[in-house]
């Protein structure tokens, strides 16, 4: 396994920047401290030799269940809107949002 590729500080405020994202030095040095952490994680994970080895989808047994598509009768419009507190025709009318 190679040595791990670490992050400089330089390259997080470049990613930032062209992120459109104002960090500072000292974010940018924390930064790139944990993204070299989960990278160094990422690299151990790789080197597993998996050969062999079926991927898995799920860790439990899983049944599809399915079931009949029926029609059911849908509520109408003022049937929807009898609790509403304020209504214009067939819309809830709520106060206005700036």
């Amino acid at each position: 396994m190679n040595a791990p590729k670490g992050l400089t500080p330089e390259q997080v405020e470049k990613m930032a920047k062209l992120s459109r994202l104002h960090m500072t030095p000292t974010e940018a040095q924390e930064l790139a401290a944990q993204l070299s952490k989960a990278i160094t994680y990422f690299e151990q994970i790789s080197a597993v030799d998996t050969k062999g080895i079926e991927p898995l989808v799920t860790p439990t047994e899983m049944e599809e269940v399915w079931r009949q598509d029926q029609a059911v009768k849908e509520l109408s419009a003022d049937e929807l809107l009898a609790n509403a507190p304020q209504r214009t025709g067939n819309l809830f009318t709520v106060p206005p949002v700036v």
